[in-house]
């Protein structure tokens, strides 16, 4: 059965952090974008495998997530 997980990654200052917004205890870095996509796909392999060890049960894969913008004003006026 093919499971479909959403990635997030940040910017970090020495390259990328990658996690599943679904199954957050997913998470790795990587020195650049790329990299941590592969490390993010592995480390979500081994945590699939962990988990039918241990008889878990595996964190759906069916969230909704969606982007709400918000305007935020970048310069504060002085009182």
């Amino acid at each position: 059965m093919l499971y479909n997980y959403t990635a997030k990654y940040t910017r970090l200052a020495h390259g990328y952090m990658g996690q599943l917004m679904e199954w957050p205890e997913v998470v790795t870095e990587g020195a650049d974008l790329d990299e941590c996509r592969i490390l993010l796909r592995d480390a979500l392999r081994e945590m699939v495998l962990a988990y039918q060890e241990l008889g878990k049960e595996i964190p759906p894969h069916s969230a909704l997530f969606e982007q709400l913008p918000v305007e935020v004003d970048l310069v504060r006026k002085s009182a």
